[in-house]
This record gives structure tokens, sequence and C-alpha cells, in this order.
């Protein structure tokens, strides 16, 4: 993985798998072949300046995935590169934790969705009709 430019993650059957994280902790730029995907701290990353997206009917497109990574220009290709090595260190587990390591990133995580957790749990102890809003 580490000598490859480019990883292949397929979407799987959980939002997020070890081959994103290896891809990344690899410095390979990760090729996410996804309709709908949650990426982890994507609030906090632009995973567009390291990552490509391709839809699944882009990906079983008979050597569309192949032609596209191989006509990408080395100097893009480069900065996609340097960007992965730049916020690679937000993957990684530190003991003691460090700034902006993937325990800090966690926490951040947790702290963006803890508004929308307590508005529900509040709606759900005062509403006779639960989930009217959707």
């Amino acid at each position: 993985m580490r000598s490859s430019r480019f990883c292949l993650h397929p979407a799987g059957d959980t939002p997020s798998s070890c081959r994103l994280f290896d891809a990344i902790a690899s410095h390979c730029v990760p090729v996410i072949v996804s309709d709908r995907l949650e990426l982890p701290f994507e609030d906090e990353i632009d995973y567009k300046e390291f990552s490509l997206f391709f839809s699944i009917q882009e990906a079983i497109r008979p050597d569309y995935l192949v032609n596209y990574l191989r006509n990408i220009e080395e100097g893009h290709w480069l900065r996609m590169w340097n960007r992965l090595k730049e916020v690679s260190h937000h993957f990684q587990y530190q003991h003691p934790p460090k700034r902006d390591d993937a325990v800090n990133m966690i926490w951040k995580q947790v702290q963006h969705k803890l508004p929308a957790v307590k508005l529900a749990m509040h709606r759900n102890q005062r509403l006779k009709i639960a989930d009217w809003w959707r």
C-alpha cells in the first residue's frame, strides 16, 4: 500500500472501515467508490483535497476508473498526496493523546453532534406523536 499511488475504497457494509484508515496511514490517495458515504471527521476535513470520488455507476463502467486514474497529472496527484500527508495525523491514535489526533477528532465529532442529540431527546420527551417533523 505504501508504494501505491491510489488505494481503492469501495463502499462497504459499515460507515467506516479499515480500508480508508489504512490508505490514509499509508499516504495512498483514497479512491472512494460510493453514492452515499459518511466519512470520519468530514465536517472538519475536506476529503476532496486528498481523495477521489466516484459513483457506483462510474466504477462499474468498463475501463472508466483505470483510465481516469492514469490520466491524472503528476502535479495534481502530488498536491493531493501532500495534503494527505498533512491530514494523516488526524487518523492516528497517540498515547498520550496529541492535539488533533484521532482521539481529539472523535471528541470534536461528539461535541458537534451533542446539540442535535439533546434536541431530539427533548422533543421526544414532550411530543405525543414522536417524529412528526420527519
